[in-house]
């Protein structure tokens, strides 16, 4: 019996799913370290935890240290702490350390965490990125825009998804933005090339630092100009063939990507671009499990229970290569502007001509507050064996399906 201790700072839908899935493993003993009272587990899922820890910061690695500790005493010495988030990979890291438990290491873990970093670590290994820049002074920021031209991304180093990013396309916008938002010594921000063309993903397993499998997903459009214009409903598209030579590039950078940055067991995320004039680049990674339903639609594709699977690779170091059979994709049903949803036009339509290839989804409820960003009030995810099939419904999904907001 291994002991496993899952660190989850709050009890998410999305998270709980891994936990369910750790929880069901044949020959794992789970502990959950959270922020969260354990009365906020769905009372299946609590049964069949071991031991619980309360703290108050679940992203301070001491508190962590004393959470493991703590469920030590129930169940004995923990063998592997894992975690699904962006933001506990370098704590869960420095624990680990402190703990001489396996996993990412501390190195790694800021490697990833840190998108200046990660993108230096490219560059040193001839691997294409964006041009970018740590800025810490107004001078910085306008000789780097000199020098990359216009538009710009600002970001913060250690952002996840799109979350305080943002396009600046002159001078004027340069100017308006760091007089908002100074760069600081102590607090530097990311100033990168902003990429032109067709952005996607590259998901992959890794075991012993060889690449054992790997998905790619297209985005139409890019997260950043979803955010941009409220009028759009993201989708996402996982096709069912990735190995012919339109992914190429991508088959051979990506695995190199992950192993300069130092993973050896786990899941990665990284997006990349196909740029407009040729080639590729690579935007960032994280060594984690992706989030906005990417699980989900990797397990339709593939027949495969991530959420399981995951866990499972984590703390039994075992994965099973799935066969890839299907095409997925996801609509997000995002209406106009922020708000709570008044009403979702479309649905019956939607049913009639949609409804065979639905196999999961989250429609938007009357009252229900839209969350700020590309994923809207709810999803639609389709499945069929032919791509060219999902990839008409996805548009026509988000064409029928219009959310309103009041």
């Amino acid at each position: 019996m291994r002991n496993a201790v899952f660190v989850v700072p709050f009890f998410m839908e999305a998270t709980l799913r891994f936990v369910a899935g750790a929880a069901s493993l044949p020959g794992v003993r789970l502990a959950v370290v959270s922020q969260d009272p354990a009365e906020r587990i769905p009372e299946e899922l609590r049964a069949r935890i071991a031991a619980h820890w309360r703290i108050d910061d679940a992203l301070d690695p001491r508190q962590i240290a004393a959470g493991v500790e703590g469920v030590t005493r129930q169940i004995g010495r923990i063998e592997r702490l894992i975690g699904s988030l962006e933001q506990l990979q370098v704590p869960l890291a420095q624990v680990r350390e402190h703990l001489g438990l396996p996993g990412l290491s501390v190195a790694a873990a800021h490697r990833f965490r840190d998108k200046s970093v990660m993108k230096t670590v490219f560059e040193q290994a001839g691997l294409p990125c964006a041009r970018h820049r740590l800025v810490r002074k107004l001078a910085d920021a306008t000789s780097f825009a000199m020098e990359a031209g216009f538009p710009i991304v600002v970001k913060p180093p250690a952002g996840a998804g799109a979350v305080s990013t943002f396009r600046l396309d002159s001078l004027a916008q340069l100017t308006d933005y760091l007089q908002r938002h100074p760069p600081q010594e102590a607090r530097p921000v990311l100033f990168e090339e902003f990429l032109r063309g067709e952005e996607h993903s590259f998901d992959s397993v890794c075991i012993d630092g060889r690449l054992v499998w790997y998905s790619v997903s297209d985005y139409s459009p890019s997260p950043l100009t979803v955010v941009e214009n409220p009028w759009i409903q993201w989708c996402v598209l996982l096709p069912r063939h990735v190995d012919g030579p339109e992914y190429g590039e991508i088959r051979a950078a990506g695995p190199a990507a992950i192993a300069a940055l130092g993973l050896q067991t786990g899941m990665t995320h990284m997006e990349w671009f196909r740029r407009e004039k040729g080639g590729i680049a690579i935007s960032e990674v994280a060594a984690r499990p992706p989030g906005a339903q990417f699980t989900t639609l990797i397990s339709y594709a593939c027949n495969l229970d991530f959420y399981r699977a995951w866990p499972r690779l984590m703390i039994l170091d075992e994965f099973d290569v799935p066969r890839r059979d299907h095409a997925t994709g996801a609509a997000y049903l995002r209406g106009m502007g922020s708000g709570r949803v008044k009403a979702v036009h479309g649905l019956a339509q939607a049913q009639k001509e949609l409804g065979a290839l639905v196999v999961e989804a989250r429609v938007p409820q009357p009252g229900q507050a839209q969350p700020s960003g590309y994923e809207g009030a709810g999803y639609v995810v389709l499945r069929h064996p032919e791509t060219r099939v999902v990839e008409h419904a996805l548009a026509r999904a988000v064409e029928l399906i219009r959310v309103e907001l009041g």
